[in-house]
């Protein structure tokens, strides 16, 4: 039978560690309006699902008893909060479909060049250019150009020239659009960042990718240089990569694995709280 790993903390060491993580997680919950009982309540449930699922004995059923002993919460409770279940929202499709030809725009060389800067492309396809109508229609047949002109223009993700010419706009790679949108990656972002992380330090040989560089007790001269060239350099590698996985997905054979690059950059002033007087390097 496969053991499970040695607790990578004490239960002590954690509650330091989830001190300064869940930080900014309460202060979007307070910012949002969610009190403390609501996200207890929350907690109580999601601790039973991961219990439930991540952590069955195996050729076993997974008893009340048992996650009971896991989680600490009493057993006539578990049986009514299995019933439950929790909603993952999802991406809607329109704007998932708004990403994927947003990612085609920036990598076929069609439509960019080979830095991965999108080109001003004809809005109509005119001696067999390639247009804004061809990119979108090589992306789906469920959504009108025009329409998907018209949104995106409303929106300030595109703009159209006196030359009948569509530029994407830089706004839409600032951004993620409409609220909605947001919300959806801040959730995917966080989770397969927490996701990665979680599992690296899990795993005897750390599984994924995950480093960082970071300097304190600057001034704020040097944090904004460094926090523009970062930004810079990120961009461009994630250009790149997005160009990589554009081209091969053409001849991929398709399959149920997923993959995300994400780069994350930020300046902050130091304060005890956050920094614990201290940071090292991991």
């Amino acid at each position: 039978m496969k053991q499970r790993p040695k607790a990578p903390f004490s239960e002590e060491a954690l509650q330091r560690t989830l001190v300064r993580v869940l930080r900014p997680i309460v202060r979007l919950c307070l910012a949002s309006g969610l009190n403390f009982v609501a996200f207890s309540g929350l907690m109580r449930r999601l601790f039973v699902e991961v219990a439930e699922t991540d952590f069955a004995l195996p050729d076993k059923k997974q008893t009340d008893s048992r996650i009971s002993l896991l989680t600490g919460i009493h057993r006539k409770d578990i049986s009514r909060l299995r019933v439950s279940e929790l909603t993952v929202e999802s991406l809607p499709a329109p704007a998932s479909r708004t990403s994927r030809i947003i990612a085609r725009w920036l990598a076929d060389p069609r439509a960019c060049d080979e830095a991965g800067i999108a080109k001003a492309l004809p809005r109509v396809s005119s001696d067999g250019d390639f247009s804004f109508e061809s990119l979108v229609a090589e992306v789906t047949r469920d959504l009108h150009p025009r329409a998907v002109l018209d949104e995106w223009v409303d929106r300030g993700l595109a703009m159209v020239d006196d030359q009948d010419r569509v530029h994407l706009s830089a706004a839409s790679l600032i951004s993620s659009g409409d609220a909605e949108t947001r919300r959806h990656y801040f959730t995917r972002n966080l989770h397969d960042h927490a996701a990665a992380a979680v599992e690296n330090i899990l795993a005897e040989a750390p599984p994924f990718f995950e480093r960082a560089v970071h300097y304190n007790n600057i001034s704020d001269a040097l944090a904004a240089r460094l926090e523009e060239a970062s930004r810079e350099e990120a961009m461009a590698m994630l250009l790149r990569l997005n160009r990589l996985a554009n081209g091969a997905i053409e001849n991929d054979s398709g399959g149920n694995r997923r993959w995300i690059a994400g780069v994350y950059v930020m300046q902050a002033k130091d304060s005890p709280v956050e920094s614990g007087g201290g940071e090292s390097d991991e």
